[in-house]
């Protein structure tokens, strides 16, 4: 995901926000069922004695690979990656350049009333804060590249009041100065969004660097039992895996084998 690629889909974003906001304003959110529950903690459940720090992520398409599991059946899957032990769940809800869905972020949530769900998108208004309270997610992602740092401020108060957790995103260290007091876990992308490039050293290049108080997350080229025994060394207590489970056969299978070997 270049830089362009990154600016072309914030421009859309902001484009599908806009439409959006004609449907439903921030008030009526409050209507809607899954709006009141209590949110899970995501940031509790990777720190809980024997979790297994495992963020397994639901996506059927990626920009730098393309499609994964297009017929992947959403409720199927996220039970699965419950059953075989994964800590959190991450919904991708991007349509064009994912193949999300906010209906797929909400039959997770049915599905899975107890696990902290984290919805993944593009997010760069307030008003996607609340339809994520809306459709039943625990946490939001901030990417630290799509924002600036007031804007990112801004978003995670949003977040804090409505009970969620804030879950920022860095790849370069410049992007540290834009983490704040209501960041709860702070996640370092081993992918460059310019190149597509994945290096999980970058992890533990920045892991040095990230504040205690959050939890780290190692996200993306995640692949074996081994990294995440050396990312736990370097202070991880958290890791999104998505591509690894998606690509084959079958996505909960595949955790559940993944597990073992953990």
């Amino acid at each position: 995901m270049s830089n362009s690629i990154l600016e072309e889909i914030n421009a859309r974003k902001r484009l599908e926000v806009a439409e959006a906001r004609k449907k439903v304003s921030l008030s009526g959110f409050r209507d809607f069922p899954l709006f009141s529950r209590p949110a899970c903690s995501l940031k509790s459940a990777l720190r809980a004695p024997g979790s297994s720090g495992i963020i397994a992520e639901f996506k059927t398409k990626s920009p730098s690979k393309g499609l994964l599991h297009p017929d992947a059946d959403v409720t199927t899957v996220t039970s699965g990656y419950v059953a075989a032990g994964a800590a959190g769940l991450s919904v991708l809800t991007d349509q064009a350049y994912f193949g999300g869905s906010l209906p797929h972020l909400e039959k997770a949530r049915k599905a899975n009333p107890l696990t902290p769900l984290l919805r993944k998108d593009f997010i760069i208004d307030r008003w996607q804060i609340y339809e994520s309270k809306a459709f039943g997610a625990d946490v939001i992602l901030l990417i630290a590249a799509s924002l600036h740092q007031d804007g990112m401020a801004e978003l995670a108060r949003t977040a804090k009041e409505l009970g969620m957790e804030v879950l920022a995103e860095i790849h370069e260290e410049e992007e540290l100065a834009k983490l704040n007091p209501d960041v709860d876990l702070v996640g370092v992308n081993n992918r460059n969004l310019k190149t597509f490039r994945v290096d999980v050293e970058t992890s533990v290049r920045l892991g040095r660097l990230l504040p205690a108080t959050m939890v780290h997350v190692s996200e993306s080229g995640l692949s074996s039992a081994a990294q995440i025994r050396a990312l736990r060394e370097a202070g991880f207590e958290g890791f999104l895996m998505g591509e690894t489970f998606m690509k084959t056969a079958d996505p909960a299978k595949s955790c559940k084998e993944f597990m073992k070997e953990l």
